[in-house]
């Protein structure tokens, strides 16, 4: 499957977004936010990942990262793999759930859309990598994600 947007040089950052299919509005509770923290420790230390920025939207995540180590591909794919089958426990055994039937369809519809998937789908398929080429990219990119968080609190 060709994509315009691809990794490349492992030795690189990258800019990365993903997004909740639909544009689901998930991370509007605490609790499946902090999925997204654990998972991201546990790949800084067990899978390389180097994370330099990062902003949590409702619907979808930004970051900056590297690796030293494995391919940022696959830390993302597995990332997203887990985070997907971790959210999707959260959802359904959250007490206070009150969209949990029409969020279940709704990655349910999008699962069965995508011949990649067997029957559901959280994160729409693609991670947008856009390599950091200079610092002032870096800097502009980093700037952003701390306005975007300031406003979110």
């Amino acid at each position: 499957m060709s994509r315009k947007y691809k990794f490349g040089d492992n030795d690189k950052l990258y800019f990365i977004s993903f997004a909740v299919v639909y544009w689901i509005d998930l991370f509007i509770r605490n609790e499946y936010k902090e999925i997204m923290l654990e998972s991201w420790r546990f790949c800084q230390r067990e899978k390389d990942l180097e994370i330099y920025g990062w902003c949590i939207m409702t619907s979808h995540v930004h970051m900056i990262v590297g690796s030293k180590g494995r391919a940022l591909d696959k830390i993302v794919g597995e990332m997203k793999s887990y985070t997907s089958r971790s959210l999707r426990k959260a959802i359904t055994q959250h007490p206070g759930e009150s969209r949990r039937a029409w969020m279940m369809w709704m990655m349910k519809r999008a699962g069965m859309k995508n011949g990649n998937n067997n029957d559901w789908q959280l994160w729409q398929q693609h991670n947008k990598p856009l390599e950091i080429l200079n610092s002032e990219m870096f800097i502009k990119n980093l700037n952003t994600f701390t306005r975007w968080r300031k406003h979110m609190n």
